[in-house]
């Protein structure tokens, strides 16, 4: 199988003052197309930091780390690229704009791509019935329920067909019904083919995937694979 995330001794240090904070220390991390891995771990053990360098929003500041081939150690514009080409997010406060209806939404990672207006409304509406709400296109985001807002979320991670699925906390903001089918549809991305990294602080959630990353003190404590996985899905 083709590895789409590399880490080699990865190290991610905070300046602060005269003193330093080592959020991650040699970190070492290869996953493989088409996983489903959760990383877990509690508030401050580093997993929102690997989150970042994993998403292409920060640097490490040693070590190398290798995104579907391409090295991310580049300009911020160089990376910039890479992730907008490469990893489609979702996060646990959906972050979508408020004065824009679900398709436009949805279209917004698209404009970077240089298509057509036709071509971003026709990828985007693909997307969209991928996660059943075709037939909500015109709705502004405060017309959904938090459910359906995090579906429009997933299809706008969906929209530049990315390497990488990347959900931070995605059923944090959800009750526990709507979260389990949030959970359901990522099982279901990942049996299409998706490449999935989920992070959560919940055990339970993390259970979910096929593999679990556990993360304290800014090292990665344990790498299993999910023995139950199988029996569930």
């Amino acid at each position: 199988m083709d590895v789409v995330i590399e880490m080699k001794d990865v190290n991610k240090i905070y300046k602060m003052g005269s003193s330093e904070y080592r959020a991650l220390s040699d970190v070492n991390l290869n996953i493989k197309k088409g996983e489903f891995v959760s990383i877990v771990g509690p508030s401050g053990a580093g997993k929102s930091t690997l989150m970042n360098i994993i998403g292409c929003l920060d640097l490490a500041t040693s070590g190398q780390y290798i995104l579907d081939g391409e090295n991310t150690d580049c300009s911020d514009d160089k990376l910039s690229e890479i992730r907008n080409r490469k990893i489609g997010f979702i996060f646990q406060n959906y972050n979508l704009l408020p004065k824009m209806n679900v398709i436009e939404n949805v279209e917004l990672p698209l404009i970077y791509q240089g298509l057509s207006n036709k071509e971003m409304k026709e990828k985007a509406l693909k997307s969209l019935e991928r996660v059943g709400l075709a037939s909500h296109i015109k709705h502004k985001p405060a017309e959904l329920s938090g459910g359906q807002k995090q579906r429009v979320a997933i299809a706008r991670a969906l929209a530049t067909e990315p390497e990488l699925l990347l959900a931070d906390e995605p059923t944090g903001a959800l009750d526990s019904k709507t979260g389990k089918e949030v959970i359901e549809m990522l099982k279901q991305l990942n049996k299409e083919g998706n490449t999935i990294v989920l992070i959560t602080h919940d055990r339970e959630i993390a259970q979910e995937a096929k593999r679990i990353i556990t993360v304290k003190d800014g090292r990665i404590e344990s790498d299993e694979s999910n023995i139950e996985y199988s029996r569930v899905v």
